[in-house]
């Protein structure tokens, strides 16, 4: 059994403290930031020893690993990967652009899955606008909805080649804030018609994969008082017309976009609807916080989390040498 949670942690190795918070709250999985990063072995030894804590040898670890601005694992011992934009951005016919998102996805998933890590906290399927706050920006694979879609999936699916599980964000579309959402709340007042055929679109387009996270934006055609991430309204939304049916995770519940202490908001999250809190500083009295609030992993939840893990599979056999050089050739012409 585990905790419809998810928590990081402090430094590169679990203290005493975390051990026993790991031991009691049995979280659904750990997430990774540059903190907790020194060193290949370092990784490994710090995922074994919270799976250990956990007593569940599958517990999730996860990471944000988007390339570009977004990537917690980077020199001198990972490649530095471009951001999304770059490959969109590329003077290439769509089908190419794919192949080559496809095989950077695969290499990322590849490093991951490597350490331990078996999900990565990416693509972005945010559609910026003119005027939008750059939180996004080359995080995203350009400004058409229909090419974010589909390089999107691309980057998902190299991700599955990599052997990692991909997490499609942020459901349903966070491109149009004028804020940064770590610090403020974004509210988005775009009609209804114009978001299902712009925001919306890339996760409608790509309902079927396995996991997304939430926006902390207000959108008023939906819900003028609450983001989507505590709107029963927009996780209905999300679920019954954009057609998303997996596992549903928040965005990070310590973000000032939010408001109120940590058990509210993890109260609220659950009962919009999401599946899995997420809770990212390594604060453990806030962590804990977030385990009160949490339910045990069951029902529909459960169910999605088990179709999860089947969509993930095994790393295919693929020549990273070749696959990287492939890139670089293509970004070199480019420039």
């Amino acid at each position: 059994m585990t905790r419809a949670f998810v928590c990081g942690c402090s430094g590169v190795a679990l203290t005493r403290e975390e051990r026993g918070f790991l031991r009691d709250a049995m979280p659904f999985g750990l997430i990774l930031f540059k903190r907790n990063i020194d060193a290949p072995d370092q990784v490994r030894d710090l995922i074994d020893s919270f799976r250990d804590a956990c007593g569940d040898a599958d517990a999730a670890v996860l990471v944000d690993q988007e390339g570009g601005r977004v990537q917690r694992f980077g020199p001198p011992h990972w490649r530095a990967y471009p951001p999304a934009a770059r490959f969109a951005e590329l003077g290439l016919p769509l089908e190419r652009k794919e192949r080559l998102v496809r095989l950077a996805a695969a290499l990322m998933g590849r490093d991951l899955h490597l350490l331990g890590v078996s999900i990565d906290c990416a693509p972005v399927f945010d559609v910026p606008v003119e005027g939008s706050h750059a939180v996004i920006g080359d995080r995203a694979y350009g400004r058409d909805p229909h090419v974010v879609a589909k390089l999107g999936r691309a980057a998902a699916f190299g991700l599955r080649d990599g052997g990692v599980l991909p997490v499609a964000k942020h459901i349903p579309g966070h491109g149009r804030a004028t804020v940064d959402s770590h610090l403020d709340l974004p509210v988005c007042s775009t009609p209804l018609d114009i978001l299902r055929d712009t925001d919306f679109l890339p996760f409608a387009a790509n309902a079927d994969l396995p996991m997304a996270m939430t926006a902390h934006v207000v959108y008023t055609a939906l819900d003028a008082q609450r983001p989507a991430t505590l709107s029963k309204r927009v996780i209905d939304y999300i679920r019954d017309d954009i057609g998303f049916a997996g596992l549903l995770l928040s965005d990070d519940l310590s973000m000032q976009a939010l408001r109120g202490d940590l058990r509210g908001r993890a109260e609220a999250a659950f009962g919009a609807g999401i599946d899995l809190a997420l809770h990212c500083n390594g604060d453990l009295a806030e962590a804990a916080a977030v385990a009160e609030a949490a339910p045990m992993l069951a029902g529909a939840s459960l169910a999605r989390a088990s179709l999860a893990r089947q969509w993930r599979r095994e790393a295919i056999d693929f020549d990273p040498v070749e696959a990287w050089a492939e890139i670089e050739a293509a970004l070199a012409i480019a420039a």
